[in-house]
């Protein structure tokens, strides 16, 4: 960062009167700042890396104070950050002021293998955090085995469950998966059911998986209560309106079963409780009744929350929740993006799979291609009917997607690119296409919108060596 550009940044958070999401401030103007372990364990641990700035105060109304001493300050900082595990490696920058110097540090974001980078003082558990608002958070048991259990590849699918024995499995289902699987594989038709079970890791040694569980077993919830989808249908557009007859909700279900026996009375749930269009072929005169949402869709959706779900011990106590608003559905499940893909590369790269082998089960049975195509059918669908794009959120150990309906009231659906692209016209941050767009989500504003005409040559970044730096603008490309 030069030095210009620290003193914008310092200008803009002056403006505003507040600390942004990857932007720390400290004062350090008679010392050192003595513990700034959290914010570089919250900071390393974000996809987008932040920014501390030493020599702003902010408990003296954003005075620009300037730090005591610029060399010692740098030599105490790097001390801390090698106190951390994984080391971090900052960017120093600075900036003359009239009464000395302000000083900045870049904090990358460091590798999701690496993950989480904690204070070595306090060790894993209690020294990592994460960043919420302008808060350094620390990490809950479960955020740091979601880094560890991608780190040592661990597979929650295939552990055994002890008390799933022969006599709670429905055999006639698994020997037709076992014939399914033998099908133009000469090799594996010549094993026995009992070899290809553990191959294929439906028994590990003789027990039975979490996979053969929730595939095969004659009632998965007898082991695991809430594996399960507890769907709701309210009466407005957040929960606890209460409809005409003062009822929370218009319809409540918990839906169990194996995972094609929920993601099949899910879709009939859903079917039950969308309002049907009906529209007449004004060539035909044939009518025909449309429901308000893509079923294909949402079908891709609740699957994908079946599958690629997180199944350990720390998040089997939690539901899938389905909720049908009066102006968009929710889906979401336990678990948040797996591995190294982030919000928007969903549907563009191949992901990590949290629970391959139930993925594998799942594409032999023909319940679902395994085939990455997900996400783009979502988008198609939702397009195809005239919606909105849907919405993806990433937030501490859960994922939920929302497709909003026609009468929802936070999209400008009329705007198009040519819209965006003269708003454009002038250097605009996040937030100012966010507002334009009428878009709640900044994420899912530029993901949703501007990726696309990053992607087509459309619109620049103004720091295009950073794109996730919080200082980042976007222009339209004028084309001569």
């Amino acid at each position: 960062m030069t030095s210009e550009n620290l003193l914008n940044l310092v200008e803009r958070v002056i403006k505003s009167r507040s600390e942004f999401q990857f932007i720390e401030l400290k004062a350090a103007r008679k010392g050192d700042p003595k513990r700034i372990y959290d914010t570089l364990s919250s900071f390393s641990n974000s996809n987008e890396g932040g920014i501390i700035i030493f020599g702003v105060d902010e408990e003296h109304d954003f005075e620009i104070c300037g730090v005591y001493d610029l060399q010692d300050i740098q030599q105490k900082i790097t001390e801390q950050c090698n106190s951390m595990t994984p080391e971090v490696r900052p960017l120093f920058s600075y900036a003359e002021i009239s009464n000395g110097y302000i000083c900045a540090i870049e904090i990358p974001p460091i590798d999701i293998a690496e993950r989480p980078c904690f204070y070595t003082g306090k060790g894993r558990l209690k020294g990592s955090y994460v960043r919420v608002g302008t808060n350094d958070i620390p990490m809950t048991e479960y955020e740091v085995y979601s880094y560890e259990a991608y780190r040592k590849k661990y597979q929650d699918d295939i552990r055994i469950i002890p008390r799933v024995t022969k006599g709670s499995i429905n055999t006639g289902e698994l020997e037709k998966y076992f014939e399914l699987l033998s099908q133009n594989k000469p090799n594996l038709s010549k094993l026995s059911n009992e070899q290809i079970s553990e191959l294929m890791s439906i028994t590990i040694g003789g027990e039975y998986s979490l996979t053969a569980t929730l595939l095969f077993s004659l009632y998965p919830q007898a082991y695991f209560p809430q594996l399960c989808i507890v769907a709701t249908v309210i009466p407005g557009t957040e929960v606890g309106q209460l409809g005409n007859l003062f009822e929370r909700f218009v319809d409540n279900r918990r839906i169990e079963g194996t995972i094609p026996e929920m993601l099949s009375e899910a879709l009939a749930f859903v079917r039950k409780n969308l309002r049907i269009k009906t529209i007449i072929d004004p060539l035909s005169g044939k009518r025909q009744d449309v429901a308000e949402y893509p079923l294909t869709a949402i079908r891709e959706i609740l699957l994908n929350a079946l599958v690629h779900r997180d199944y350990s011990t720390h998040t089997e106590g939690m539901p899938i929740q389905l909720q049908i608003f009066s102006d968009r559905i929710e889906i979401t499940n336990p678990g948040g993006l797996y591995g190294r893909i982030t919000l928007d590369q969903l549907g563009q790269v191949q992901p990590d799979t949290r629970n391959p082998v139930l993925a594998t089960a799942l594409e032999t049975l023909k319940i679902t291609e395994n085939r990455y195509s997900g996400i783009p059918t979502v988008r198609r669908e939702m397009s195809e009917y005239g919606l909105p794009m849907p919405q993806f959120e990433d937030a501490r150990g859960m994922f939920k997607v929302t497709l909003f309906g026609e009468r929802k009231g936070n999209i400008k659906k009329d705007i198009s690119d040519p819209d965006i692209l003269s708003f454009c016209s002038v250097p605009r941050t996040r937030k100012e296409i966010a507002d334009f767009l009428g878009v709640k989500s900044i994420a899912y504003a530029i993901s949703t919108y501007i990726a696309p005409l990053i992607n087509s040559n459309k619109i620049s970044l103004s720091n295009p060596m950073h794109p996730k730096s919080p200082d980042q603008k976007y222009t339209t490309i004028k084309n001569d």
